[in-house]
C-alpha cells in the first residue's frame, strides 16, 4: 500500500499521475513511481524516499506517455528501496501493475511461477501479480481483463490492483477485493486512484467500486463487472468537497489548518439535523426505522485508532441520553473472538474513510450473527456506507494530516446526535431535555472558535517548555477519561514522544510510581460531577514533584490552591454541557501535540510509518 493514481486521456499523463501522488501524500509512503506506455513501450521511473526524489528522476530522464499508472509505496513486503518502489513489471516489461494491500499467498505462487521460468527482481508480492497476469495473458488471447480474472482465481488476500499491458493498449483494469478503489469520470477523460483527492481537481463525479469487483477503463468509457465478468450495475456519486480544501490556504502545515477547520467541521456536521424548536433530530440517510430502533437492546461501537476514543466517548452518550448498554470494542479484535450479537444488537462502525479493513471485517462478523449496523463516516458512498442500514455522515471535508482531528472532534457530534436520536425514538429523552441537548449543540461551533483563539498561543508557550521531555501521562475521569488517550496517541503519533493516557481514579494503581518532576502530567478537569476527584489527583501529583498541565473549565479558582504558578499551567476552556466537554478539552491536546512535534523537527502531516488510511489487516 499505500497511494494509487491512473490516467487515460488527452492530457498530459505525467503531470496528472505526479499531482495525484502529491495529493496522495498524507496516506504515508516511503518510495514512488510512474509508469506510462508510449507508441506501445512501458517506461518506468521510480525512486526511494519522498516524491521530490521521483520528481528529480523524471527530470533528469523525462517521461512522455499516452497513458500512464503512479503509486506512492508504503513498505508490506521488502525493504523501500527504489528496486521494491512501485510500479512492477513482469519479465517481458509489457505488463505494468500497482498494488495496495497483500498477497497472502505470494511465496508458493511466486515458487510456481519460478519453476516455469519467471525471473523476479524485487522482494515485493506485487511482483508475483504481473507474472501472473503475463503467464494468463496468452490463455487470453493478449486481453488484459480476461488474464486478470484468470489470474485473480489463483490470489489469496485483501488486496487493490491497477494494471496496463502494452499489449492491450489504451487501457486500464482495476480490481478491488479489500483495499478502495475509485474510479473517476471526466469530460472524455477516466481516472483510477485509491483516494478521492488524488483526484478532486479534475472531477466531482466518481464511482466506488464493491469488493470482488473490476473496472475496466479506456477511452472510450469504463465498464463494471464482478470477478466473474457478470456486468454490474454502480451508481456516480457526486463529490461535494471543494478542491481547495484540500490545499494548506496558507498554514504551515495541514494538520493545523484541520485543527482550525474544526469549528466549521463541526457546524456542517451539526447543519440540517436539529430542530431548535421542538429539540427533534432528523437523520437522514437511515434505513433502520424507529420501530426497528426500539427493538434494540444493546450496542456495540466497532472502531479503530482514534475512532475507537471517539466510540468510548459515544458509549457515555448513548448510556445517559438513550438507556442502552454500550460495549466499545476494537475491529482488529472484534472478529477474532467469539462475539456476542444478534438481532437485537445494534453495531455502530466508526471510521473516517469507510474503508478500514479491520473495522469492516469487524462489522461483518457482527452482521453474520445477524446484528444491525449504523456506520458514521466522513465518505459518501465508501464501504462502510454501502453495507450498513444507516449513516451519520460527518461533514468534515478532507482530512489530509495523518494524525486526526477534525475527523475526530466531527464524529463526536455524530455520535451525540445519534445518541439523542436514539434517546428520542426510546422516549428516554423529553422534548424539554432535547431542546436543551440541541441548544447546547448549536453553541459548539462558536465555544471551539473561542476554545482556538484563546488556547492557540497558549499551547505553543508552553510547548516551548515542554517539548524536550521524553514521558508524558495524561489523566482524565468519565467521559474525558478517552480524551486523556486521544491526546496521549495524538502526541505519540507526530513527537514520537512516549505518552500514556490513563483514567485518574487508576493513577495510584500503578502509574503514580513514574511520576518525578521530568514527567508533565497533562490532567483534563472540567467543573463536571468528578471535578473535586481530579483535584484529589493532581493533588497527588504534586505532592510527588510532577509538573501539571490542567485543562479546566473559565471561572475555577480551586485549582490555584494546587497549582505552583511558577512550574505548573492552566488553559481555561469555555464551558459547555458535560457530554460536549470532550470536544473542547481535545482541542487544546492536539495543539500541544502539534506544537512539541514542529519543535522537535517533526514530519507533521505524514509521521513515520503510519498511514492515514489502514486498508489491510
Amino acid at each position: 500500500m499505500c497511494g494509487i493514481i491512473g490516467y487515460i486521456g488527452s492530457k498530459d499523463v505525467v503531470p496528472v499521475l505526479i499531482d495525484g501522488l502529491r495529493r496522495l501524500e498524507y496516506r504515508g509512503y516511503d518510495s514512488a513511481g510512474v509508469a506510462v506506455v508510449r507508441d506501445g513501450k512501458v517506461l518506468l521511473r521510480r525512486s526511494a524516499g519522498k516524491l521530490s526524489k521521483l520528481e528529480e528522476v523524471i527530470e533528469r530522464d523525462p517521461l512522455v506517455g499516452e497513458y500512464g499508472l503512479g503509486h506512492t509505496r508504503w513498505a508490506t513486503h521488502g525493504r523501500p528501496t527504489e528496486e521494491n518502489a512501485h510500479p512492477h513489471r513482469d519479465c517481458s516489461g509489457r505488463i505494468v501493475v500497482v498494488h495496495n494491500g497483500i498477497i497472502e499467498n505470494y511465496l508458493d505462487l511466486k515458487r510456481e511461477l519460478q519453476q516455469q521460468g519467471h525471473l523476479f527482481v524485487t522482494e515485493t508480492d506485487t511482483e508475483v501479480v504481473a507474472h501472473l497476469v503475463e503467464r494468463e495473458m496468452r490463455e487470453a488471447n493478449g486481453t488484459l481483463e480476461i488474464a486478470v480474472r484468470r489470474a485473480l482465481r489463483h490470489l489469496r488476500g485483501l488486496f487493490a490492483v491497477v494494471l496496463m499491458s502494452a499489449d492491450d493498449p489504451e487501457k486500464l483494469v482495476a480490481v478491488r477485493n479489500g483495499p478502495p478503489i475509485v474510479v473517476g469520470l471526466g469530460d472524455d477523460e477516466f481516472f483510477v486512484a485509491s483516494d478521492i483527492p488524488a483526484i478532486l481537481s479534475h472531477t466531482r463525479d466518481v464511482v466506488f467500486l464493491g469488493d470482488e469487483e473490476m473496472a475496466v477503463i479506456t477511452r472510450h468509457g469504463v465498464q463494471f463487472t464482478n470477478f466473474e465478468g457478470l456486468p454490474v450495475s454502480k451508481a456516480t456519486q457526486r463529490v461535494l468537497w471543494d478542491p481547495i480544501m484540500a490545499e494548506k490556504s496558507g498554514y504551515k502545515h495541514f494538520m493545523l489548518k484541520e485543527i482550525f477547520e474544526q469549528p466549521q467541521a463541526v457546524r456542517d456536521t451539526i447543519l440540517g439535523r436539529v430542530s431548535p424548536d421542538t429539540g427533534r433530530v432528523f437523520l437522514q440517510e437511515m434505513v433502520l426505522s424507529d420501530a426497528d430502533l426500539r427493538t434494540i437492546d444493546k450496542v456495540t461501537i466497532l472502531a479503530c485508532g482514534t475512532s475507537w476514543h471517539a466510540g468510548l466517548v459515544g458509549k457515555y452518550m448513548i448510556e445517559e441520553l438513550a438507556r442502552l448498554p454500550v460495549e466499545v470494542d476494537y475491529g482488529s479484535e472484534y472478529r477474532y473472538r467469539k462475539p456476542i450479537a444478534d438481532k437485537r444488537t445494534l453495531v455502530i462502525v466508526i471510521t473516517q474513510s469507510g474503508e478500514t479493513a479491520d473495522t469492516l471485517a469487524a462489522l461483518r462478523e457482527a452482521k453474520r450473527h445477524g446484528a444491525r449496523s449504523i456506520s458514521i463516516c466522513n465518505v459518501v458512498g465508501s464501504m462502510a456506507t454501502r453495507e450498513t442500514e444507516g449513516t451519520v455522515y460527518t461533514h468534515a471535508g478532507p482530512e489530509i494530516g495523518v494524525a486526526s482531528t477534525k475527523a475526530f472532534t466531527s464524529q463526536l457530534v455524530a455520535l451525540y446526535l445519534l445518541a439523542l436520536h436514539l434517546g428520542q425514538v426510546r422516549e428516554q429523552l423529553t422534548p424539554e431535555a432535547s431542546r436543551s441537548h440541541v441548544e447546547a449543540l448549536l453553541q459548539l461551533p462558536q465555544i471551539l472558535e473561542q476554545t482556538l483563539k484563546d488556547s492557540a498561543p497558549l499551547m505553543e508557550r508552553i510547548a516551548k517548555q515542554l517539548y524536550n521531555r521524553k514521558d508524558f501521562l495524561y489523566l482524565g475521569r468519565g467521559i474525558n477519561y478517552p480524551i486523556a488517550l486521544e491526546g496521549a496517541l495524538k502526541l505519540k503519533e507526530i513527537s514520537y514522544i512516549h505518552a500514556e493516557g490513563y483514567p485518574a481514579g487508576e493513577m495510584k494503581h500503578g502509574p503514580i510510581a513514574l511520576i518525578d518532576e521530568q514527567m508533565p502530567v497533562v490532567t483534563i478537569a472540567p467543573h463536571d460531577a468528578v471535578f473535586e476527584k481530579m483535584i484529589g489527583n493532581i493533588q497527588e501529583v504534586k505532592a510527588r514533584g510532577g509538573r501539571v498541565l490542567a485543562l479546566t473549565s473559565e471561572g475555577d479558582d480551586k485549582l490555584e490552591a494546587v497549582l505552583d504558578p511558577a512550574m505548573d499551567f492552566a488553559v481555561p476552556l469555555a464551558v459547555t454541557h458535560p457530554l460536549l466537554t470532550p470536544v473542547v478539552m481535545v482541542v487544546p491536546l492536539q495543539l500541544l501535540a502539534y506544537h512539541i512535534a514542529v519543535r522537535l523537527g517533526c514530519d507533521v502531516d505524514q509521521p513515520r510509518n503510519l498511514a492515514k488510511s489502514v486498508t489491510v489487516e
